[in-house]
């Protein structure tokens, strides 16, 4: 199994309510939707093709909320990510009590680095994290993702939940790619060393 992030990513490293305004404001965030102007055809295309490549999703709790909220009502308009989300197996790390009602849904509680070994064990292909910005923060700690694609949007939030921490060791990756869209984002894939 391949574990792979996907981010949309302010430059000052602000992860939190890209897509909506109303998708995350806690600690009083007022910038939801930051995210939307940025997205043009070539960085859609990336979205689309990441997340229809991806065998399954492990998400967040907050995100996976959301997503569960919005995807088993998206219209016509949105089925080339509904399909996927809706169909392929879904992988949720939460500690709160919940019954998971989307469709293929596994729940994952426990030791985190555990869950996610059992998890690759069984699972062939691409598993794709989708924001979930706690998680990947903590699996990027634990050196368990293999691939992190990023989305870096020529904006300056300065307040805001982020991706990355404070971390007890550096953690090294190597850029595999990167595109510049017309927009002034950049596409990047980095890769575990």
């Amino acid at each position: 199994m391949t574990l792979v992030a996907i981010e949309f990513m302010s430059l000052d490293g602000v992860v939190q309510a890209p897509s909506y305004s109303n998708e995350d404001s806690s600690g009083d965030f007022k910038h939801g939707g930051w995210h939307r102007p940025f997205l043009d055809n070539v960085s859609m295309q990336w979205v689309v093709d990441t997340i229809a490549g991806a065998e399954g999703y492990l998400l967040g709790r907050t995100t996976y909320d959301s997503f569960a909220a919005h995807w088993p009502n998206a219209g016509p308009d949105e089925s080339v990510l509904a399909e996927p989300l809706n169909t392929k197996p879904k992988y949720l790390v939460t500690s709160h009590p919940l019954d998971a009602t989307w469709a293929n849904t596994k729940v994952l509680r426990g030791d985190l680095k555990a869950s996610i070994s059992e998890l690759m064990s069984v699972v062939n292909g691409k598993i794709l994290i989708i924001g979930s910005p706690i998680l990947a923060r903590s699996l990027l700690e634990l050196e368990l993702i293999d691939e992190l694609r990023v989305m870096i949007d020529p904006i300056v939030i300065g307040s805001g939940k982020r991706l990355f921490g404070e971390y007890p060791r550096p953690i090294t990756l190597k850029l595999a790619s990167c595109v510049l869209c017309d927009t002034g984002s950049l596409l990047a894939t980095y890769l575990k060393t």
